[in-house]
C-alpha cells in the first residue's frame, strides 16, 4: 500500500510540536520562512516542486506541467494567502497548491476533488493532510460507524457531500472548491472556485476544450523514466495517446487483450497503433491476465472502501509491467465519461428555452434507449430541488428498484437502494445520515445540468484518486489529464444540449480532437463489453470471497448478514445486479480489516519509498 502522503502545518509554536505525531519515521520536510516545519510526509520522485520568492513559499504537488522558474515568478507576485486564489485558477494540471506567506498559510486541493483536503485537530492545533488515514493515525481516530453503515447500506455509490465524509472520527473534509486558510492562531474555509458559466457553443466550446488539452500536454513528461498511457481504442484513453504523441513519439502504449467476441476495442486499437509508429505498443493478452475478482480480499488502502475491487489483480499487474518498461508517469482516460457524455438534466432548462429542440430530444432518446415518453415528459415538469433527492433516497432506501430506463433527471444521478444484505442498523444509520444532509445540502451549481456534471466528476475523483495510489506501490504515477481543472472548466463553459443527445457519440470530444486523432477512432459509437469476464472471474474466485465474508468483520459490527451475502451468491444471477453490489461490499470488508489492525502506523512506513 502506497506510503506517500503528507500533513500541512500552520506557522506557529505550537504546531512545530505536532510536527513529532506525524506517521512516518523518517519524513522528507520542507520549513517555513520562519525554519517552522510547513510540509512533512513522503513524496514520491517528481510528484512536488517547491519554490521559494523572499518570505514567501509555493509547493504544488501532484501534476502541474508549469517549470519550476516560471512557478518563482508567479510566487513573486504573492503578498498574503489570499494572493493565491489567481494563481489557484491559473494553475494547470491537477494538485494540491500549499502557500506559506508572512505567517499566514493556505492549502487548498483540486476543483475536481481529484485531490483533497481534510483536517482535524490534535494538541489543540489545527493541521491538514491530503490523506484522511494519516491524520487518523496522528490522531488516534477510531472508526466513525454512521460513516461506515451508510457506505455498506447505500451500496457504494454515494455521492457528494455525503460521499465524502470520513470513516474516521474528527476528521472532516473541505468541499474540492473550498481552501483552507490559516491567519496565525485563526483558520477559516473559503470558496476559491466557481464552475463557469456555460455559455459556448459546441464550435466554440471543442476549441476551448482543444486549447485546454494541447496546454496540459506542453511538459506532460515525468522528469525521469518514460511516459506511458492507455490504449483501449475507446475515444477517451486514443485522444490522450496522440495529444502525448506530440511532444513524446517514443511513449509506451498499453492495452489489455479483449477476451469477449463482442468486443471491437482490438479494431480501433490498431488502426490508432499503425498511426503511432514510434511508440512501443504493449498489449497483454487475455490468457496473461489475473482473471477477475483474483486477490480481491487483499487490503489496499486504509483511507476508504477500494472501489475496484474485481480489477485489483489486474492493476497491479498492469503497475509492474508499466514499471518493467521504465515507465514513472500513466496516463489514463478516467473522467472521459464523465464529462463529455453529458446527463440528460440539461433537458429541464432546454425544454422551457427550446421546448421543440427539448421534445426533439426526448423522441431520439425514446428511439435510442427505449425512455418512455409520457414519464420523461411528466419528470421534466417537476425537477424538484436537491433537498428532496436526498430525502427520497433516505424514505425510499429499502424500495425494490426503480424501473429501467427511467433517465437520470433530478439532482441525484441514480438512486439508492439498499443492498439485501445490509442489515436493520446499517439502513437507520444510513437514513438518518440521508434526512440530515437534505438539511444542509447546496446544489454544485444553479444550473442543474452543470450541477450533474460536476456531481458526476466528483463523486468519481476519489476513485481514481485510490486507483492511484495502487500504480505508486510500483513506482507508476497514474495521470488522469481529464481530471485537470481547466480541462474541466472548458467542457463546463458549453451549453450542455450542444453536446448532448443521442445523434453522436462525445461530439464535443470528437470535434476537439479533429486533425489530432485519426477519424475512425473518433466516429466511434460503442464500448468494450466485459461482462463475461466478469462473470467467469467472480465464478473462479467465489470460494475465496466467501470464506472471507463467512469471518467477516462488518458482520461483527452488525452491519451485514453473511448468511443473506452466501445465498445470495450462490443462487442463480438473472443480471449482473448482483456483481456490481458485491464490489463495493468487499471494498467496505477489507477496509475495515486493515483499518483496524493494531499497529497503524504500518500504513505509512512499511513500504515507504526513498526520498
Amino acid at each position: 500500500m502506497s506510503s506517500t502522503g503528507f500533513v500541512v502545518l500552520p506557522d506557529t509554536a505550537a504546531a512545530a510540536a505536532v510536527r513529532a505525531a506525524v506517521p512516518w519515521a523518517s519524513p522528507q520536510e520542507y520549513a517555513h520562512a520562519s525554519g517552522r516545519p510547513w510540509l512533512v510526509g513522503r513524496w514520491s520522485a517528481g510528484e512536488i516542486t517547491v519554490v521559494t520568492a523572499g518570505p514567501v513559499r509555493v509547493a504544488v504537488v501532484g501534476v502541474c506541467p508549469v517549470p519550476a522558474a516560471r512557478l518563482t515568478e508567479l510566487a513573486a507576485r504573492i503578498r498574503t494567502a489570499s494572493d493565491a486564489h489567481a494563481l489557484a485558477r491559473s494553475l494547470p494540471g491537477s494538485c494540491h497548491l500549499a502557500v506559506s506567506a508572512h505567517g499566514e498559510v493556505r492549502f487548498q486541493g483540486s476543483a475536481t476533488g481529484l485531490r483533497r483536503v481534510f483536517r482535524a485537530r490534535t494538541h489543540e492545533v489545527e493541521v491538514a493532510a491530503d490523506r484522511a488515514d494519516v491524520l487518523a493515525a496522528m490522531t488516534g481516530a477510531g472508526i466513525d460507524e454512521q460513516a461506515l453503515a451508510l457506505r455498506v447500506a447505500t451500496g457504494g455509490f454515494l455521492p457528494p457531500p455525503l460521499g465524502d465524509r470520513p470513516l474516521w472520527t474528527g476528521i472532516s473534509a473541505l468541499a474540492p472548491d473550498h481552501c483552507l486558510v490559516w491567519e496565525h492562531e485563526r483558520i477559516r474555509e473559503t470558496r476559491w472556485w466557481r464552475p463557469p458559466v456555460p455559455e459556448l457553443t459546441l464550435t466554440a466550446g471543442a476549441e476551448a476544450v482543444r486549447q485546454a488539452l494541447t496546454s496540459a500536454f506542453d511538459d506532460r513528461a515525468p522528469e525521469q523514466g518514460r511516459l506511458s498511457t492507455d490504449l483501449s481504442g475507446g475515444m477517451d484513453s486514443t485522444s490522450l495517446c496522440f495529444l502525448a504523441a506530440r511532444n513524446t513519439p517514443d511513449l509506451v502504449t498499453f492495452r489489455w487483450g479483449e477476451a469477449e467476441a463482442g468486443n471491437d476495442d482490438a479494431a480501433f486499437a490498431t488502426h490508432a497503433i499503425g498511426a503511432l509508429d514510434r511508440a512501443e505498443h504493449l498489449v497483454v493478452p487475455p490468457g496473461d491476465l489475473p482473471s477477475l475478482f483474483t486477490d480481491c480480499d487483499e487490503p489496499v488502502d486504509t483511507e476508504g472502501p477500494y472501489p475496484f475491487a474485481r480489477t485489483l489483480a489486474r492493476t497491479r499487474h498492469t503497475a509492474r509491467l508499466l514499471a518493467g518498461t521504465g515507465s514513472r508517469r500513466h496516463l489514463a482516460g478516467h473522467g472521459g465519461d464523465e464529462l463529455f457524455t453529458p446527463f440528460p438534466g440539461y433537458l429541464h432548462g432546454l425544454l422551457r428555452r427550446r421546448p421543440l429542440t427539448a421534445l426533439r430530444h426526448v423522441r431520439g432518446y425514446a428511439a435510442l434507449s427505449r425512455w418512455p415518453v409520457l414519464p420523461t415528459l411528466a419528470a421534466l415538469t417537476r425537477p424538484g430541488d436537491e433537498a428532496a433527492w436526498w430525502r427520497s433516497q433516505a424514505d425510499r432506501l429499502t424500495d425494490p428498484p426503480p424501473p429501467k430506463r427511467r433517465p437520470a433527471l433530478g439532482w441525484g444521478l441514480w438512486t439508492l437502494r439498499a443492498p439485501s444484505w445490509a442489515t436493520g442498523t446499517a439502513i437507520e444509520a444510513a437514513r438518518e445520515a440521508l434526512r440530515d444532509t437534505a438539511t444542509r445540502v447546496q446544489p454544485l451549481s444553479g444550473d442543474l445540468a452543470q450541477h450533474q456534471s460536476l456531481l458526476a466528476v466528483r463523486t468519481a475523483a476519489p476513485w481514481y484518486r485510490q486507483l492511484a495510489r495502487v500504480f505508486a506501490d510500483d513506482g507508476v504515477q497514474l495521470d488522469s489529464p481529464f481530471f485537470d481543472d481547466r480541462v474541466v472548466e472548458a467542457v463546463l463553459a458549453v451549453r450542455a444540449h450542444e453536446h448532448a443527445g443521442p445523434w453522436r457519440y462525445k461530439p464535443l470530444l470528437a470535434d476537439a480532437m479533429r486533425g489530432i486523432v485519426p477519424q475512425p477512432v473518433l466516429g466511434r459509437s460503442t464500448k468494450g463489453e466485459f461482462s463475461d469476464e466478469a462473470n467467469s472471474g467472480l465464478r473462479r474466485n467465489l470460494p475465496a470471497i466467501l470464506e472471507m465474508l463467512d469471518d467477516s468483520a462488518l458482520a461483527a459490527r452488525g452491519l451485514i448478514d453473511p448468511a443473506h451475502v452466501r445465498a445470495r451468491l450462490l443462487a442463480p444471477q438473472p443480471d449482473n445486479s448482483t456483481r456490481i453490489a458485491l464490489e463495493p461490499l468487499i471494498g467496505c470488508e477489507t477496509w475495515l480489516r486493515a483499518a483496524t489492525r493494531p499497529t497503524p502506523a504500518w500504513r505509512f512506513d512499511a513500504r515507504a519509498p526513498a526520498p
